[in-house]
This record gives C-alpha cells, structure tokens and sequence, in this order.
C-alpha cells in the first residue's frame, strides 16, 4: 500500500496482503494480548469476530477463559487503549468488547487493495478476494451427471449450479481443480433403448437432437415393456453383450453417447460451465471393480447370498449394500467404488467431492464407507456436498424434461420482462442474449439464495423480479455501476490511488458502509471455502447491492460540483463494481455492462 501503517506480528491464516482487513484484526488482537497476558496475539485473532449493525468487530472475553470478572478484564483494555491508524475506539458491552476502525485509513486501505489486487495483479487477471491457501493441492469435483437418454431434471440442474460454483472457488483458492461429469451412460436402459431403436429409431432425429431422440425412444420402448416382458428380457441379454465387450452391441452406444455429449457441452457453454473430463458408468474399468470386490473378499468383508454379493453396513446404521447382482453384472454402487479407485489412480487427488442430492445419502456413505474399510488413505478425503430438492419445477406450459427447455424458458420470461419498458430496451445492442444471461442469472441465484440442504420451490414470478433479493437485481446493481463511466467521462481517467482524495468520503456513512464490506469479501471466500456453502457469497452480493442502492442518493458522482470528491466517490463505486462483479464471477453467472 502507497501509505504507511505501523508494522504488525504475522498471525497463521492470516494474510493482509489480500485480505487487508486481516491488519485490523490483528491490530485489535495485538492490544488485547498485550492488555490481558498471557493471551497471545493468534489466540485472541481467533476471536475476532464481525460486529452487528453500527460496530465494526467484536470481542467475546468469556470464550478465553481467564481468572477474574469480565467487567475488570474488559476495564484493563479500556484502560491500555490508544487510538491509532487502526482503530478508533472501544466499547464495553456486558460480555463484549467492541472495536471500531479508524474511518480514513479503513476506506484508503480497502479502496487501495481492491484497485491495485483488481487492476494491476501480479497474474494479470482479477485476483481481489482470491487467496493461496490451496496452492499445491489438487481437487477432484464430480457434478452435474446427468443420465444420456433420460431427462435433465432440476436435481441434475441444482449439482451443476453448485458445482461449478464449487470448482471457481476452489481455484479462487489457489487449488488445482479437475471438473468431472460422470454420465449415467451405462446400464440396463441402454439394453432397452437398443431395442427400441431397432423400431423407433430415426438417425436423422438422432443427429439433430440425440438427448431429445433417445429420451423419446426410451419412453416408446418402456410402455411396450409394460404389455410384453420378452422387451426386458432382450433388453436385459443386449446389456449383457454390452459388458461382455461384444463390438456389435457396443458400436451405437458408442455414437449415442458422443452426440448426447456434443449436445450436453453446447448447454453447459451457454451455462457458463465448463468441464475438464467427460467421463462416465462405462468408463469404469472392469479391472478396478474386480480390483475393489477381490480386495473386500481378501479383508472379510463380502458376503455372498444365493449368489449376489453384498456387504453389511448395519453396524453403520448404512444397511447391506448389494455389490453384484446374481447374474455377474454390475451395479451403479460398484461402479462408483471402482471408479473412486480408478480416479486416485490417475489424479493422485488430495480432495475429492461428490455433488450429489440428499436423496442419495445412504448411496453415498455407503460408498464411502466401503472405501474406508478398504483401508484406502486417501477415503477420509472424500466429501459429499449434499442439496436438497427442488419443489414445483416446470415450464409455464406444463413439466420440464430438458436442460434447453429450462434455459430457453428463462430467457423467454426475462424478454418479456425487459420489453415493457421500450426505452431502455431500445437501448440494449443484443436483447436475446442479454436476456439469457439475466434469465441464467435469476435461476442460479434462486437456487443458490438459501442453505443447499434446504428444499425450495421454484417460482418464476419471484424468480425474476427485477425487485428484492434476486438475480436480476443483481445485474441490474452491476449494469448501474458500469454505467458511471458511460455518464461521467469527464472525470475520468482517474488519477493514480494515492491521489485521490478519499478524505472527502469519510463524510458519507454510506460510502464507510460500501468500503467495510468491499473489505470483507476476502473473508466470505475463505468461509465459502470451508462451508461449500454458495448462499453466504450470495447474501454478501445483495448487501453490497443493497448498500450501493442506498448511497445513490447521498454519495452523488453526476452534478457533484467538487470535482476532488466526485472522483473519489467515482472510485468507490468502481471498486464497488468489481468486487460485485468478482462475487457474481465467482457464482457462474456473467455480469453485464447494459440491459
């Protein structure tokens, strides 16, 4: 930073440096220790928690556990305390003790940091918020994988949204990150949907669309299974060819799952998410499954009944998990045991996470569980981030089955939207496009607004309301900021940070409200990070759009006479932009420049 504060102990996790509120807290723990021993300055940095409304950070005394009465330990710091750069002041409340920061230096240090980490990074890209916690490290994360021939529902929408929200923190957090979407692409249905292709299958329907072709032969083929059992029975022989290896049975499976394929990474681009690897079911070597069955035999871990083999998992609370059926085949569970294997095998990973609903919780720890009993090291590194369900999800029209019918439904709502207001619609160079991304925008922060455990219905009134806490008024708070340069060309270029004149901000509290939580953005990834939770980087982007919206009337750039402060407040809301920009980044969703 171009200006002097006074130097500081180094604290573990800590990392002014990117985190500049980091120096603030440190400089509240450093006089607390030094007032209370033998407190150290990292016992008490531990402690040093955000205030509510109106403080700055908070205290809680009785969480040390010292000898003697709250009130004399809260006195002895009142006592010692001097302001400096740092901080202000600090009060005594019952249990608490509450800091606040020196106002001048706080917006110089946060506004400085956000410019220079946003602007003029060592990596040439936007690094405010990011951190290196994971450098070195690499995490596999598997998400989305929906199955080829049967229907996209929300289930495999919702993995999508929070997995590759998952993936860009991860990153943001300086680990080497594998994408993985593992297709249901294996299976019985695809002995039935041979056979049904033999008499519903058109390959002029197939090339144009293959998920919307294979998923109308499966139900056809379905409904005649129903009045004629021999259709199971030849499905069920045609996929035991298949795992056989037989080249026959195994050629249009082959080019059914490239089209889906083809045709799934055409929706994941207009998404906004992007995989490294599409692997699937039929990757899975045979090697690894009979790998991972041999292994449990050998531990004493299988049990055969009239054929099958199973494991019990009752000690667990996980029931008996079927491993293979009576007939030799394979299930999804063994699959996904050989599959694990086979990914440390090749990825040598030092996570691994499994974005899968909560409906297959008992699926997925019954996995994991079998892993750990393999005595595998690395088994302890898996983790199932887990979602609940999604309520009432369909079209205006009636029930969704596609990915493209949910994304073409949003853009379609958000059109309508942005048509009744003509002018500003005129305004916008590329109207289809636009309202995609804000139709793309209102889904995924629906969906990522609350808990992902939490259940939600689906709602597309609410969903894309340009008012309240949703997508669209979030671009909408991001396309206002961008516009500041568009309305005020005469301000700019701006001169170099330490010559603006960020003094004349400290007389707005709404202007200390928008640096206070530009500063805390750092801090809501690193808590992303270790609750893989997307809500709290979502509320962080509504009360910084909720605090911009709020300044417009008080902090004003346009018809601000002074011109030293119009250029201050420019700055402000420019590092308000990208930072609102970088959280939006951070979500999977594109933020716009108009609409």
């Amino acid at each position: 930073m171009p200006f002097k504060l006074s130097p500081l102990p180094e604290v573990p996790g800590a990392d002014p440096s990117r985190a500049v509120l980091d120096a603030f807290k440190i400089s509240i723990a450093k006089r607390v220790a030094d007032a209370l021993p033998p407190l150290t300055v990292e016992q008490v940095y531990q402690g040093v928690d955000y205030g509510k409304k109106g403080i700055d950070f908070t205290i809680a005394l009785p969480r040390f556990r010292l000898p003697g009465q709250v009130d004399q330990l809260a006195k002895t710091v009142i006592d010692q305390f001097r302001a400096d750069d740092y901080v202000e002041s600090v009060t005594h409340d019952r249990a608490f003790l509450h800091f606040m920061l020196r106002t001048p230096t706080l917006i110089r240090a946060v506004l400085t940091q956000v410019h220079e980490l946003t602007n003029e990074p060592p990596s040439g890209s936007p690094e405010y918020g990011t951190n290196t916690s994971g450098a070195g490290k690499k995490v596999v994360i598997e998400y989305s994988s929906p199955n080829i021939a049967k229907s996209f529902h929300v289930g495999h929408l919702r993995s999508t949204i929070i997995g590759a929200f998952l993936a860009n923190l991860y990153k943001a957090c300086g680990w080497e990150v594998v994408s993985m979407n593992y297709l249901g692409d294996w299976g019985t249905q695809f002995g039935l949907i041979a056979v049904g292709f033999e008499k519903y299958g058109s390959e002029e329907a197939l090339q144009r669309d293959a998920i919307k072709h294979l998923y109308d032969i499966y139900v056809n083929i379905n409904k005649d299974a129903d009045s004629d059992p021999g259709v199971k029975a030849a499905a069920a022989a045609w996929f035991k060819r298949m795992e056989d290896g037989d080249e026959d049975a195994l050629r249009n499976w082959r080019v059914w799952r490239e089209l889906s394929v083809k045709k799934y990474e055409e929706e994941y681009d207009r998404l906004n998410v992007h995989f490294d690897i599409y692997t699937g079911e039929s990757k899975v070597g045979k090697k690894w499954q009979d790998y991972a069955l041999q292994r449990m035999d050998e531990m004493g871990l299988l049990i055969d009944v009239d054929g099958m083999k199973l494991v019990d998992l009752e000690k667990w609370k996980l029931r008996q998990a079927v491993l293979r059926k009576k007939d030799g085949t394979s299930i999804y569970l063994t699959r996904d045991i050989g599959g694990a294997i086979e990914r440390y095998e090749q990825h040598q990973f030092d996570k691994m996470l499994y974005v899968i609903s909560s409906q297959q919780d008992l699926h997925t720890a019954q996995f994991i569980k079998m892993l750990q009993l393999m005595e595998f090291p690395w088994a302890s590194n898996i983790e199932h981030v887990n979602y609940g369900l999604v309520l009432g999800m369909s079209t205006r029209k009636g029930n969704v089955v596609f990915l493209d019918q949910i994304i073409r439904e949003a853009a379609s709502v958000m059109h309508d939207q942005m048509r009744k207001n003509q002018e500003k619609y005129a305004a916008v160079e590329d109207p289809e496009r636009t309202s995609l991304e804000v139709g793309l925008t209102a889904i995924k922060i629906q969906d990522m607004a609350a808990k992902r455990i939490n259940n939600y219905t689906f709602n597309w009134d609410r969903m894309t309301s340009f008012e309240g806490d949703t997508g669209p008024y979030l671009q909408y708070a991001h396309v206002r900021l961008t516009s500041l340069t568009r309305k005020n060309p005469e301000l700019l270029p701006l001169p170099p940070p330490d010559q603006i004149a960020t003094e004349t901000l400290t007389e707005q509290p709404a202007a200390r409200e928008i640096a206070f939580l530009l500063g805390m953005y750092p801090d809501v990834v690193r808590t992303a990070l270790r609750t893989h939770e997307p809500s709290g980087v979502v509320t962080f982007a509504f009360r910084l759009a909720h605090a911009i919206s709020s300044a417009w009337e008080t902090v004003v750039v346009k018809g601000e006479a002074d011109v030293e402060r119009a250029r201050a407040r420019m700055w402000l809301y420019l590092c308000a932009r990208d930072v609102l920009g970088a959280a939006m980044r951070l979500l999977s969703t594109r933020p716009l420049e108009r609409m």
